[in-house]
């Protein structure tokens, strides 16, 4: 079995009533003289905020999504406002650190950002096993340059790329958005800008894109149709995966869950939380950073029979009223301060949406997922079938690319 795509896009529009022109010159990326163990305090610093942030974006989603599916990638959205910090001023600096869990008093604005941009560097590094690209691009109205020391900042802590667009010819600047977009995910995004507004000045997308191959293959043969109960006795019948072995899983008693590990290829794990029968709320209400570092410790090895449905979830989500609701206010107001990016303060965010997809099935032949044999120890295998809503975290080092909560594994979007 094979994760096809993750795939995260943040838009964020920003208009302003007036701007100058400043020259700009592309900065060589200074050299960080941080010792290692610093380093890596950094990068573990900001990964804990993404984390508490995802916990904190997953609950307000799931007050307001009517027990539907939900999916999002909390480092995508975290590394695109993080880099709207690079620009904002006052209040609204203030507000945005706050929602993403960070406390000025205890780390500083450049130390945030040297820890997203080695997060970046370390997620983005080579592996032959797996893809997993992050990346971040500003469009920039015809003749509008932002300031250099903003430019500079977002290329050398994010790896941002600038370029000009003519937003007043809305329909020729979306299909090069769009084109560009379907270049950097491989294609699994063709049409992501849709009714561009030509007041538009800045455009803002961070994408990452994830596709890993496990470990531990379901042979496709043993899929069959079977019953997934989405809420109560209401059922859809979908098809589901069947795997027989040894598997990673345990039982989380405080969350009354069973938790199932399955790792990829290269690095990265899945953990899909299975409720018992009537808590999921509990689990949605006890849902915690602490909760999940502990699961690497909960799950062991053991014979298990794994029933696991197909499913493809997408998410798409209005960020300017989630982060409204969670104390990002000034920046969609009038009241916005992103004076750091042109040296104007007439700016504020016009558009924040956040699209996230993730496509689970088998891939290979039927010889490929059986190359591998292991040895089960004689005792008989306890059963582990996700026929019922679950939820699906997807890290790589302990850090949390990805989120979400498969309620209707048929539902396309």
């Amino acid at each position: 079995m094979k994760l096809l795509f993750y795939l995260c896009l943040l838009i964020v529009g920003i208009h302003s009533e007036s701007y100058y022109y400043e020259h700009y010159q592309q900065g060589v990326r200074n050299q960080n003289q941080r010792g290692p163990e610093n380093q890596y305090m950094l990068q573990q610093t900001v990964g804990k905020s993404v984390c508490q942030f995802a916990c904190c974006f997953y609950k307000e989603i799931s007050s307001l999504e009517n027990n539907g599916n939900i999916f999002f990638s909390p480092l995508s959205i975290s590394t695109a406002f993080a880099m709207l910090t690079l620009g904002a001023r006052s209040d609204t600096l203030t507000q945005i650190l706050r929602v993403l869990n960070f406390n000025p008093r205890e780390i500083s604005e450049n130390d945030i950002h040297e820890g997203f941009r080695q997060l970046m560097q370390m997620l983005n590094r080579k592996n032959q096993e797996l893809q997993l690209n992050m990346g971040n691009v500003l469009f920039v109205l015809d003749g509008l340059k932002p300031q250099d020391q903003f430019l500079y900042n977002l290329r050398n802590f994010y790896e941002g790329e600038v370029y000009p667009m003519n937003f007043k010819k809305a329909d020729q600047a979306q299909v090069k958005i769009n084109e560009y977009v379907a270049e950097r995910t491989d294609g699994k995004i063709k049409d992501l800008i849709n009714n561009l507004d030509p007041l538009t000045e800045i455009l803002l997308i961070s994408y990452i894109y994830f596709n890993a191959e496990w470990e531990k293959h379901f042979d496709p043969k043993y899929t069959k149709m079977d019953k997934f109960f989405m809420d109560g006795n209401k059922a859809v019948q979908v098809p589901m995966m069947f795997g027989m072995g040894l598997f990673k899983h345990g039982y989380d008693e405080q969350l009354s869950s069973t938790v199932l590990q399955m790792d990829y290829k290269g690095g990265a794990s899945a953990f899909f939380i299975l409720p018992d029968r009537g808590r999921m709320k509990k689990l949605e209400k006890k849902l915690s950073c602490e909760r999940m570092l502990r699961w690497r410790t909960l799950v062991s090895k053991s014979s298990a029979n794994v029933y696991l449905p197909k499913f493809t979830v997408y998410g798409k989500y209005n960020l300017k009223n989630v982060l409204y609701k969670m104390g990002i206010v000034d920046l969609f107001t009038d009241k916005a301060d992103l004076s750091g990016i042109t040296g104007q303060p007439q700016h504020r965010i016009s558009q924040a949406i956040h699209k996230a997809v993730v496509k689970v099935d088998e891939t290979g032949t039927e010889a490929a997922a059986a190359t591998g044999m292991e040895i089960v120890p004689m005792s008989v295998p306890v059963t582990i079938k996700f026929d019922r809503p679950f939820l699906m975290i997807i890290c790589m080092d302990n850090n949390i690319m990805f989120m979400g909560k498969i309620v209707d594994p048929l539902k396309k979007d």
